[in-house]
């Protein structure tokens, strides 16, 4: 498992990486990525948090699970969220979309995971 969140960004979050790492692990999200306003100096009170994730292969996926996830971040940081799902992105149609969310999101949890050995 990889952690990689800087003072800046935690504050913004709110959340500590241990509470990032538990919220991950029970979605069975394999990737947590920031991008947006978050990343840059355009981040302000009303600002909302955008969220780029990855589910492990055997993860549960839908509209529900993805309207679960949003309101327990929206929850926990205190703040609007939006949340994609990095194979929708990967396969969307909307190319400059795609390749600035693909290129400028930072990644801030990782777990590597195999199929046949489940997560290392």
């Amino acid at each position: 498992m990889r952690l990689k969140l800087n003072p800046q960004l935690q504050e913004r979050l709110g959340i500590s990486t241990q509470e990032i790492a538990q919220f991950c692990q029970h979605w069975n999200i394999t990737e947590l990525a920031l991008f947006g306003s978050v990343l840059s100096d355009r981040f302000h009170a009303d600002s909302d948090i955008d969220i780029l994730i990855h589910f492990a292969p055997n993860a549960r996926q839908g509209l529900l699970t993805l309207a679960k996830i949003k309101h327990e971040l929206e929850n926990s940081i205190g703040r609007k969220v939006d949340i994609a799902v990095k194979e929708s992105i990967e396969k969307s149609e909307n190319w400059i979309r795609r390749q600035e969310i693909l290129k400028t999101a930072q990644v801030i949890y990782e777990q590597r995971y195999s199929i046949t050995s489940g997560y290392s």
